[in-house]
């Protein structure tokens, strides 16, 4: 007989964020700004994953996703599992999705691109390109990879 024990510690209100390929837990915490606010966190890298050989997982205590930040965390964590819990138990899970486009939430990389001088939100177009993601930004039409926005 085999006893099982929960390597991270469950939470009864927020949000599970499972599935994220080893490394990019950081980047999510970071790009999410979690670790400056007052909410209760529990991250798990580099965990034994069946599907993955090895994940990161981010628990967040009385916390939601709003739409442009499970956006945001596709980039990193396309195929991420997010699961709301309530009460200890999994009320709802679905599968995180590339977004089409994302407006306002990272500055162009390129210094010459208007957006650095004038008053408008910026604006990428999301594509694949083979195993890296590609922003092409709206203004200067120059892409990059999402790597530079991590």
């Amino acid at each position: 007989m085999s006893i099982h024990k929960l390597q991270v510690e469950a939470i009864q209100q927020g949000t599970v964020i499972d599935h994220i390929p080893a490394g990019n837990g950081l980047k999510i915490i970071n790009r999410l700004q979690l670790l400056n606010s007052d909410v209760r966190l529990t991250v798990g890298l580099n965990l034994p994953s069946g599907e993955m050989g090895c994940k990161d997982l981010i628990k967040v205590d009385q916390w939601r996703f709003t739409q442009d930040e499970a956006a945001e965390l596709a980039l990193f964590a396309p195929n991420a599992t997010i699961n709301v819990i309530n009460d200890y138990k999994v009320v709802d899970k679905f599968r995180m999705s590339q977004p089409e486009e994302l407006n306002g939430l990272f500055d162009c990389p390129n210094h010459n691109c208007i957006t650095h001088n004038e008053p408008v939100d910026t604006k990428f177009y999301v594509r694949n390109s083979g195993a890296d993601m590609k922003l092409r930004c709206h203004y200067c039409e120059r892409s990059f990879s999402s790597a530079l926005f991590g």
